[in-house]
């Protein structure tokens, strides 16, 4: 059993992270369908929609709720980041007004979407996901942030 002990666990670890990269590469049915669920109480914004939303609203808050390596990476200019596994925890200190209006994005746009319903259940009352994320973002051209991230 000592030596069966060790290859169990690391199956175990295997399967656990094998698991969160499916969900986080929008793989797994069940974040699929929470997306879909959600997506039904939010609203959505085109990335051609966000130019002008930010020009008539100077007081937009831009949210990448991505990973900090993908935050790391690239970013839309004048976003703040609030990872998704901190959300429920940071986001209020970040934007204390629940009327601010917030647009949250993610790579695809199913972390957004579900930000989004979490921040209106936590009483948010103007927020938007970016449809298609950060990839429908970049496929339409726009302007890429990609020099080392502000801290």
């Amino acid at each position: 059993m000592e030596r069966i002990r060790p290859l169990l666990l690391a199956s175990v670890c295997c399967l656990l992270v094998s698991t969160a990269l499916s969900a986080q590469a929008g793989g797994g049915i069940y974040f699929q369908e929470l997306v879909k669920e959600a997506r039904t109480r939010i609203r959505e914004i085109r990335p051609d929609q966000l130019g002008p939303l930010r020009a008539a609203n100077l007081s937009v808050v831009l949210v990448d709720v991505r990973e900090d390596n993908e935050w790391n990476r690239s970013r839309i200019p004048g976003a703040i980041h609030v990872g998704r596994g901190v959300l429920e925890a940071s986001f209020e200190s970040r934007v204390p007004q629940k009327a601010t209006p917030v647009v949250v994005y993610c790579q695809s746009g199913g972390r957004s979407a579900l930000a989004a319903d979490v921040l209106a259940k936590m009483g948010y009352t103007n927020i938007w996901s970016l449809a298609g994320g950060m990839a429908a973002y970049q496929a339409a051209g726009m302007l890429i942030d990609q020099a080392a991230p502000p801290r």
